[in-house]
């Protein structure tokens, strides 16, 4: 027992060194089977952009981005007919005076002036509808992204305490090991800077694209929350200047509303665009659930595939289970050499060791499947110091109490003791991080229960603004006609017919 088979140990550190935190394996391989997405690419003069989801495209982002085009086409065909019927209405104004500029419009719109002002009523409601769907929508899918946000950054983080946890381990394995084997103390300096290295890489990469993630959701959210907000604004003043018949501020809000209207369809598209990516990141997220290793998130993400995953993890448990059993084998040696029997070498305190690990072929990490009298491995050295002889202690005093260890090979015992031990702490984080759980947890978690209302909520948000851009549409024209209809007619406050003997000029001057 003074002899633990120091190589059997080291073997378990060459592994993690050589396999778990190689560089090589922090990119998975090229997915066999994934989702195709045939888009147009504006960059490759519209041919089609034919590969699987990938952030760091970008020709996919481009592609994804042009979905949006009938928001950005039609905003920008409405912005060139506000700019020719602007220039229109300034040179025919120039050139014509007002007691001439009724014409046969104007003549004709005054016998629906109360289906003008019935028109006028509905759509205005139906503008303020869409712009209070339009805030709720925006509040809500900004709730979602940011719960979608926060699973996906509170795994990043959990990425880094596990590996903070094995850095921290593997350090003070290094430390106990530096006497007795300095070859694989080395080793284990090695990793722990190449842990530390990936540690600080994943946690700066959470820190830097969570505040790039949080500026895109909040900068989508304000301008929807202020386009709506502005939009009820001149909805409100539409109607009063509606009512108070003053043409000058008529046109002024027309003006405006053309505007805010090309600001919709802007928005439109690129509510569209991000309701596709939306539906491109779950259908990936689900796929990765069911393939995780023939995916398109695979050449992202630090998960080495099944097989050589199940591999290391069996070597490293054969690896501590062979050593725990070498060390049982050394207690039925010492009982016999002593003389003693099973029983009463127990009731000097010594019993079989713990072994957490199943037998052949798996070797599972099973620690609560040993037997209930087994000794865990964290109590080796309290055992070991009842039997060891300290310096300060004479050779025939330490005889006759039967402590039969010399102070070194206690603990150099001690020191693979307390390395088996720190290994066996933090197995669970290795086996996570090798296996790629708390990433495959993640993705299970958002496919199943975040990403279908993640979907919806921008689904509703397009639908919404939609809707808020073909209203804006119908009214501006509303206020046009109105414009038209009340040119050079006087009309009381609140009225919605002209006073009559002004009416009855004006069809003169057009009969004339």
């Amino acid at each position: 027992m003074s002899k633990p088979n120091g190589p059997l140990v080291s073997f378990v550190f060459l592994l993690v060194f050589s396999s778990i935190f190689s560089p090589k394996l922090v990119f998975g391989s090229v997915p066999v089977h994934e989702r195709i997405i045939k888009r147009p690419d504006p960059l490759r003069h519209l041919k089609h952009y034919n590969d699987g989801f990938n952030v760091t495209n970008k020709h996919y982002w481009a592609s994804t981005a042009f979905t949006g085009i009938h928001g950005y086409a039609m905003a920008g065909v409405w912005t060139l007919c506000g700019v020719y019927l602007g220039i229109f209405m300034i040179f025919k104004n120039s050139i014509t005076s007002n007691e001439s500029s009724s014409s046969w419009l104007t003549v004709h719109s005054d016998r629906y002036f109360l289906l003008l002002f019935i028109l006028f009523l509905l759509l205005t409601l139906f503008a303020i509808i869409a712009a209070s769907f339009v805030i709720a929508a925006s509040q809500i899918s900004q709730h979602r992204t940011k719960k979608l946000k926060n699973t996906l950054v509170k795994a990043g983080h959990e990425v880094t305490q596990s590996i903070r946890r094995l850095i921290t381990a593997m350090t003070r394995m290094q430390y106990l090991l530096l006497p007795y084997d300095p070859k694989t103390s080395s080793r284990l300096n090695v990793t722990t800077h190449r842990l530390g290295r990936e540690s600080r890489m994943i946690r700066n990469f959470v820190r830097n694209h969570e505040h790039s993630l949080d500026a895109a959701i909040q900068v989508p959210y304000i301008a929807h929350l202020g386009i709506a907000s502005v939009n009820l604004l001149l909805l409100v003043a539409a109607l009063v200047l509606f009512l108070l018949h003053w043409h000058p501020g008529l046109i002024f809000i027309i003006v405006l509303c053309w505007i805010l209207t090309a600001l919709c369809w802007v928005l439109t598209g690129f509510d569209f665009f991000l309701h596709i990516f939306a539906e491109d990141t779950c259908s990936t997220f689900e796929d990765f659930v069911q393939e995780p290793y023939n995916n398109s998130l695979s050449s992202l993400l630090p998960c080495m595939s099944s097989r050589k995953s199940e591999k290391i993890l069996t070597e490293i448990g054969s690896t501590i289970h062979d050593f725990i059993g070498k060390l049982n084998s050394r207690i039925t040696e010492v009982c016999t050499t002593m003389g003693l029997s099973e029983e009463n070498f127990e009731m000097l305190g010594f019993k079989m060791i713990c072994d957490p690990f199943s037998g052949a072929p798996d070797f599972n990490y099973e620690p609560g499947d040993c037997a209930k009298d087994a000794i865990p491995i964290g109590k080796i050295p309290d055992i070991i110091s009842k039997f060891t002889c300290y310096k300060q202690n004479s050779t025939e005093a330490c005889l006759e109490n039967g402590k039969f260890l010399t102070e070194d090979a206690s603990n150099k015992a001690l020191a693979y003791s307390y390395t088996v031990e720190s290994m066996l702490d933090v197995y669970p984080d290795l086996q996570s991080l090798t296996e790629c759980t708390m990433v495959k947890n993640t993705f299970s978690e958002i496919s199943l229960n975040q990403c279908k209302p993640f979907r919806a909520s921008l689904l509703w948000q397009w639908a919404s603004m939609l809707s808020l851009s073909l209203s804006m549409v119908f009214l501006v024209f509303t206020l046009i006609l109105k414009a038209y209809q009340q040119r050079g007619r006087n009309f009381s406050i609140c009225s919605i017919f002209p006073n009559k003997s002004n009416s009855v000029n004006v069809e003169n001057r057009n009969v004339q």
